[in-house]
């Protein structure tokens, strides 16, 4: 299966603000926003597509705004 470049630059992005944010355990990490930790693997590594509501529940985790995971995604056409 091939990962779109779009899903690994939110993994990416997600893994960076989580370690920045002091939660270097993602089941600690998981545990705190009341998600599954596998979920968060597979968001991480590309592999799961996270909805809007999943998204924003991140978000608030991390104490950012919902933009701040957005950030490396590049605009449309420039990657698939």
């Amino acid at each position: 299966m091939t990962i779109p470049v779009h899903r690994r630059a939110f993994g990416d992005r997600l893994r960076e603000l989580r370690k920045e944010s002091g939660w270097i355990s993602q089941e600690e990490f998981a545990h705190h926003v009341e998600i599954d930790r596998t979920y968060i693997s597979g968001i991480e590594r590309g592999v799961r597509n996270p909805t809007l509501d999943t998204i924003v529940k991140l978000a608030r985790g991390l104490d950012v705004p919902p933009t701040e995971l957005l950030v490396t995604i590049e605009p449309q056409g420039t990657n698939n």
